[in-house]
């Protein structure tokens, strides 16, 4: 009887920690394994696979390499209809990253970039268009390119490092950079339109390092903190907390047809991440695969998906944008003590110096109307009548050369939406207040 007992336990250990099958997960998994992985390295231009890795692809707890000819592959993207993948390769420890594309159907492999630094982290756009980040002399800088090289366009004007988490179903691009923007050092996440246009805090409630990044079928993000999962849902301006079991998270979440996630973990105890799957509000987790000795992170599902919206650009062909602020006095760090008379920008030189390209005046609805230079780090400050500061910004963001764009006020927040009423300084005048200073003592902005 007692021998019984113990076939019955172990049955029951047996079952509880199978490992999920491919049809469970509704596909195979191609994810990265490497022996060493930093995942906030590139936010300061280092790099997240210091001793090397290698793309696999894993199904019902089996792995084989997915490419072979490489020194390091990782960064696997699959296309809309799965036939392809974008990936990071090095073709030998002294050779930088390039993006290469693999296609299933026959195994070849066919390098995309071809610069003479590292390129890394590539996201299929739509459109055959693709997004990642290059090494520049200060960091990564993302770009986006055709699928044939040509094209190339930067999205970031910055000197900070940036990194593309994914592209959102709206066609906006989340990715990961340093806050505050440009002078940071703590991980946030960012969106930006694909023509560098846009851009803006995913939340402002900047709290914890935040990074990684997936958008579910429900249209929330699910984000790491580290020892800890949340997500941006739509009604609240705020992030929310996910009841996770105790670990470690890497950057990456999978959501699977059964709505379970594959997610890159480690126990307290664990040295490596492995991959293990998770079924929301449970108290514990699934083993996938984990590889001895190596970190196994960035799974993605080998499978056909939706395609994003395509953004269609609506810049002009200027050198300079135009911003429109509906109330400066408007802010989530609370009322001003007086009221703002003054907008002054700051822009940034070749050395990396602030530079005030001029004032324009606030409306006493705190409205007001500018022309600024595209494509180059910026920054605001409201001044009273007599020039004091009353209200500063910390990091610096950027406009591209042809964007016009409408902000509620000063850092009041993405989800915050304007009042109903046309801006005082539109009624007084529809013209800017050229701020765009001697453009030829400013660099062309980034990396």
């Amino acid at each position: 009887m007692k021998g019984a007992v113990l076939v019955m336990v172990m049955a029951v250990l047996a079952c509880g920690f199978q490992v999920p099958s491919a049809h469970r997960m509704g596909a195979p998994i191609v994810a990265t394994a490497a022996p060493v992985y930093d995942a906030l390295a590139a936010l300061h231009g280092g790099e997240r696979f210091p001793k090397g890795a290698q793309l696999l692809r894993i199904e019902d707890g089996q792995s084989e390499p997915l490419i072979n000819g490489f020194y390091a592959t990782a960064d696997a993207d699959v296309s809309f209809d799965a036939t392809r993948i974008l990936f990071a390769g090095k073709q030998s420890a002294s050779t930088p990253w390039q993006v290469w594309e693999f296609t299933l159907a026959d195994h070849s492999v066919r390098q995309v970039t071809h610069s003479t630094t590292d390129a890394v982290r590539p996201l299929y756009l739509p459109g055959n268009r693709f997004v990642f980040a290059q090494r520049g002399s200060t960091g990564y800088r993302i770009l986006s390119s055709n699928l044939d090289g040509s094209g190339t366009l930067p999205l970031t004007y910055m000197s900070a490092s940036a990194l593309p988490s994914t592209v959102l179903h709206d066609g906006r691009i989340l990715f990961q950079s340093g806050y505050p923007l440009n002078t940071g050092d703590t991980p946030e996440l960012y969106l930006v339109y694909s023509d560098g246009s846009g851009l803006e805090s995913y939340r402002c409630d900047h709290g914890p390092a935040r990074w990684g990044g997936t958008q579910l079928a429900s249209g929330d993000v699910a984000f790491t903190h580290g020892d800890s999962l949340a997500r941006f849902t739509s009604p609240r301006a705020e992030e929310v907390p996910i009841a996770v079991p105790n670990g470690t998270y890497g950057a990456s979440i999978v959501e699977t047809s059964s709505g379970d996630w594959v997610v890159s973990a480690r126990a307290p105890i664990d040295t490596h991440f492995a991959l293990k799957m998770w079924k929301p509000g449970a108290t514990n987790m699934q083993p996938v695969f984990r590889k001895d000795g190596e970190d196994v992170v960035e799974p993605v599902l080998l499978s056909p998906r939706t395609a994003p919206n395509r953004h269609p650009s609506a810049l002009h062909d200027w050198t300079t944008a135009n911003l429109l602020a509906l109330d400066a006095r408007e802010s989530r760090s609370g009322a001003l003590a007086q009221e703002p008379s003054f907008v002054e920008v700051e822009t940034r030189n070749d050395d990396g110096q602030p530079i005030v390209l001029g004032r324009a005046p606030v409306e006493s609805d705190g409205s007001f109307f500018i022309q600024i230079p595209g494509d180059h780090p910026l920054r605001l400050t409201l001044l009273n009548a007599r020039g004091r500061v009353l209200r500063q910004e910390h990091g610096w963001f950027w406009s591209r050369g042809g964007e016009q764009r409408i902000c509620v006020g000063c850092h009041t927040g993405p989800e915050r939406a304007p009042e109903n009423r046309v801006p005082g300084v539109l009624l007084r005048t529809t013209t800017p207040v050229d701020l765009t200073g001697s453009l030829h003592a400013i660099s062309k902005g980034g990396n």
